[in-house]
């Protein structure tokens, strides 16, 4: 599958990060995979976690959503879907994410896999990729969206929602 940049966004501060996760949520749905890359500090936990608690308080359900870093893997359940948070910054081969049961979850959950360069051949290809990088000095940040041709409807009207 052709992965192609799908759209450009400014993040003008952590407010648009946080209606960037809440956009998604709504739209999100099992068998998707959303690769969020960039440096350290430049906004992909607060996304994941934004996305996250917008999806438990749609349930009902509040909870706790901390940074996978020493974990690797948090698991969530909103009772529409199951939703697997990675940080695998501290992987250091491909084998070593396999392990965590990631290409089964691929399949069947929502996916938020932050340093998705340690998946090597493992990312999916239909998979959506955030690149978050920082701007004006670490105030804003700047989002490029890629994927293959399948996202370009999904994420219609994202720019608006922001």
């Amino acid at each position: 599958m052709t992965t192609a940049h799908l759209l450009t966004l400014p993040l003008a501060d952590a407010e648009a990060t946080t209606r960037l996760g809440q956009w998604f949520a709504a739209r999100l749905r099992p068998g998707d995979v959303l690769l969020l890359a960039g440096q350290i500090g430049a906004g992909k936990t607060h996304f994941a976690r934004s996305l996250i608690q917008k999806r438990l308080a749609d349930a009902g359900l509040r909870e706790d959503v901390p940074s996978p870093t020493f974990t690797l893997v948090q698991t969530y359940d909103d009772d529409l879907a199951e939703i697997w948070h990675a940080d695998l910054y501290r992987l250091t081969h491909p084998d070593e994410a396999a392990e965590l049961g990631l290409e089964e979850a691929f399949e069947t959950a929502i996916c938020l896999i932050e340093w998705p360069d340690r998946l090597g051949d493992m990312a999916p290809t239909s998979a959506l990729r955030l690149e978050f990088t920082l701007s004006q000095g670490g105030y804003s940040r700047d989002l490029v969206l890629s994927g293959p041709a399948a996202w370009a409807e999904r994420i219609k009207g994202l720019a608006d929602g922001i």
